[in-house]
């Protein structure tokens, strides 16, 4: 059992994974940290000096903490589109990597017959 938890904890997703999940953390901290110290601050200077983090919209039944809300929206989008470039820019090199790895092999010279053949060979293929 314990030889099956170490196999499985071993593979290559599992890692990459867990990784993955300790620099989302650090990450998430970062942005939160971003938006709450840098750029509301910024936007209660833009719109004249109101203090979002402590806005509140007040109701017969209690608060509604607007201003958090908006934080973590900013938050959410900050992350969301930092992950987005991520993922396409890791996009865009696999498919330059995978362009850079199909070379044509030069074809020896064969005699008509046989050229034809290996061109059937590979429509066969394709369609399989």
């Amino acid at each position: 059992m314990l030889k099956d938890f170490k196999e499985f904890a071993m593979k290559g997703n599992v890692l990459d994974l867990a990784i993955a999940v300790v620099i989302g953390g650090a990450f998430g901290k970062i942005v939160t940290s971003l938006v709450e110290n840098v750029i509301v601050p910024l936007l209660g200077i833009v719109t004249g000096g109101i203090d979002l983090t402590n806005s509140l919209i007040f109701g017969p039944e209690g608060n509604l903490k607007i201003g958090v809300f908006l934080q973590s929206i900013i938050d959410f989008l900050i992350i969301s589109f930092s992950i987005f470039m991520a993922l396409r820019l890791l996009s865009k090199l696999s498919r330059k990597k995978k362009e850079s790895e199909v070379v044509e092999e030069p074809s020896p010279n064969l005699d008509p017959k046989e050229e034809l053949l290996k061109e059937i060979r590979d429509l066969l293929k394709e369609k399989q």
